[in-house]
């Protein structure tokens, strides 16, 4: 069989949670797979480490699509040409973009569709593309897969899609994502907050990542805070926020809030696995990467009780509402004194860290394509 495959994301130190999806599983279903030919559609230069076995072939397409006019001309344009010239038998799209001008059988993997929900959280021509071309690939495509039960039943119901057309392909974890030892962990706080305790966030600046009432709720927390805890924020903004700007520097205690930007995969771990908890708060999530790599650490979380976030997080997390700055706040709190609750918790990021796995991930994945091959023949 031979698997054209977009793999677009694969950005040399630039993979963000759809671009590790696309890593972790490629890896492994290439490489588990010698008998059949991957194609690795690239639309610019690429990383010669991600060729991860002899049966890849990579491909350039461009031009780079950086823009939704661009994705328009990469994906209904100079893709189909380019499938119909490699004789492909299928094409895979980790990010769900699929072409729907091309007739070769498609599998697309839509994580989630929080742009039909917060249409409001991305600019005019990305929320115009995302909710007039989407809902076409889910029916366009032969089979979808998604992250989480969460996301399988929202696309099911949002596009009128038979359930039964749609796989669950849960995100995993990098094996490097292991608990340090006390010793371990003070120097890393040592190394990053000054000594201090703190709380950690992990992911892009998106509106719908809720920055602002985490920063928020994190200053109400301050107040009453006696152990000189931090805020540590590790990740680039999608998109420019000038809002969350100014809520920022009306802060009182913004100066125990740092700004790490990106970091390596190595300085993550230390990081997360270093940290009282993580705060994931968004108000929109299809999986949340971040709270399985914690969970991995035994790091506990503190956790929005909306979307997908419980169905990963599990009994390790305590819950709250992502648009209460208030709940959020008292979380903070609890987390940082009540020492019961968070042995509690302790216990039960044990418990859950072999729930998601990338080598479960790719069996599932495997398994979709496998379904979706024997649907056309």
């Amino acid at each position: 069989m031979r698997i054209a495959v977009n793999v677009r994301l694969l950005l040399k130190n630039k993979l963000e949670g759809i671009g590790w999806f696309t890593y972790e599983n490629l890896k492994r279903i290439t490489r588990a797979h010698p008998e059949h030919e991957f194609i690795f559609i690239f639309d610019r230069p690429y990383e010669k480490a991600f060729i991860f076995a002899d049966n890849v072939k990579p491909v350039v397409l461009a031009p780079p699509t950086r823009h939704p006019v661009l994705y328009v001309i990469w994906f209904e344009f100079r893709l189909p040409r380019l499938l119909k010239r490699l004789k492909a038998d299928l094409f895979l799209s980790p990010d769900g973009f699929l072409s729907l001008r091309s007739q070769i059988t498609q599998l697309g993997v839509i994580h989630d569709i929080n742009f039909a929900h917060r249409p409001g959280d991305l600019p005019w021509f990305y929320r115009k593309y995302y909710n007039y071309f989407f809902p076409k690939f889910a029916r366009k495509a032969n089979r979808l897969a998604t992250v989480s039960q969460y996301s399988k039943q929202d696309i099911a119901a949002t596009y009128q899609i038979d359930k039964n057309k749609i796989d669950v392909v849960y995100n995993g974890a990098n094996e490097m994502y292991t608990p340090l030892s006390h010793d371990q962990k003070i120097q890393v706080m040592t190394e990053f907050s000054g000594g201090s305790p703190y709380f950690v966030f992990i992911g892009a600046f998106s509106a719908r990542k809720n920055i602002k009432h985490l920063i928020q709720g994190f200053d109400q927390f301050k107040k009453t805070d006696e152990e000189n805890y931090k805020l540590m924020l590790i990740g680039e903004p999608l998109f420019r926020d000038d809002e969350l700007q100014q809520i920022y520097q009306k802060l009182q205690f913004k100066t125990d809030i740092v700004f790490l930007g990106r970091q390596s995969p190595e300085n993550l771990h230390k990081i997360l696995a270093s940290a009282r908890a993580l705060t994931f708060v968004p108000f929109f999530e299809g999986f949340g990467i971040p709270v399985v790599e914690s969970i991995q650490c035994e790091v506990p979380v503190l956790a929005s009780n909306v979307t997908s976030v419980p169905e990963v997080a599990g009994d390790a997390a305590i819950y709250v509402n992502p648009e209460s700055i208030d709940e959020i706040g008292k979380g903070m709190q609890r987390l940082a004194t009540d020492e019961t609750l968070y042995q509690q918790l302790l216990a039960a990021t044990k418990k859950q860290k072999n729930t998601f796995t990338w080598n479960k991930s790719a069996e599932r994945l495997w398994t979709s394509i496998q379904k979706v091959m024997q649907n056309v023949k």
